[in-house]
């Protein structure tokens, strides 16, 4: 049986009793941990992003399922690959339990069913490419386990992210990525280490994977949208450099071609 590291009792206690300085340098103390968990779960995300890659270049997706934070979380880092990196929405999906709705209110008991993350899943004509993550910090959650074990049985890969090693979803995905952040500051509250290191550990995944598929240049972001003026700033700057030109210059070159990466080759 596997120890259900999220709900084990904070390293703190009498929190109500601390004044504000001790609260929150007790809990950078927490948050210091996060990073060095991440970097032993590395192996683990390297075989991810590697699979990830090999699956995006035939055309294949990647779908994030979560309920509750780790949902929000999944919904929120693919909602920025399109104007970081110019990929389609199409390609890196969020799906949270109770649908859009929740990204903002609790929907009650939605992250309670088995079957409808398959459901959800199933409405954006999954193939043999695609990959689906689910998201949980408990590594319990049933839709989030629900949706993995359909999944596999359809013949896609599938990743689990949790907090607790040896969970389900760490057994049952095809590549368990279980980040042992410790015990909450406030037990239990996994919106707080646990969805920290989610945040880190998806950055890892969609950054790694669209530089690996081209989307970067060098450090820079040569793909971006231009859907305001400080993308248009910064890509500007991006040409100036690339090209050794000026800004007037670089400026026409960027609006003439649409995307950093353009103007760059075609004023080379």
């Amino acid at each position: 049986m596997y120890k259900k590291i999220t709900e084990t009792p904070s390293n703190h206690d009498n929190l109500e009793q601390l004044d504000t300085l001790s609260i929150l340098t007790k809990m950078n103390e927490e948050d210091r941990k996060v990073a060095d968990a991440v970097a032993l779960a590395i192996p683990e995300i390297t075989k991810l992003v590697d699979a990830l890659a090999e699956r995006f270049e035939r055309g294949g997706r990647l779908f994030y399922i979560g309920a509750g934070t780790s949902g929000r979380l999944g919904v929120l880092d693919a909602s920025e690959i399109p104007p970081t990196y110019g990929m389609p929405h199409t390609r890196v999906i969020g799906i949270i339990a109770g649908g859009d709705t929740a990204i903002r209110k609790s929907v009650e008991h939605a992250e309670d069913d088995t079957k409808q993350a398959w459901h959800d899943l199933m409405a954006h004509a999954l193939d043999a490419h695609d990959v689906v993550v689910g998201i949980a910090a408990s590594g319990t959650t049933p839709y989030v386990l629900g949706g993995i074990d359909d999944a596999k049985k359809n013949g896609l890969l599938t990743a689990g992210i949790t907090n607790n090693p040896g969970s389900p979803l760490d057994e049952s995905a095809d590549i368990g990525i279980a980040v042992n952040v410790g015990p909450e500051f406030v037990t239990g509250s996994t919106r707080m280490k646990s969805g920290t290191s989610q945040k880190l550990v998806l950055n890892m995944i969609s950054t790694a994977l669209m530089i690996k598929i081209g989307r970067v240049k060098g450090n820079k972001m040569v793909n971006m949208q231009l859907s305001n003026n400080k993308l248009v700033d910064r890509g500007t700057r991006y040409v100036m450099e690339g090209l050794n030109v000026d800004y007037s210059a670089a400026e026409q070159l960027l609006k003439k071609h649409g995307s950093v990466k353009a103007a760059l080759e075609a004023g080379r």
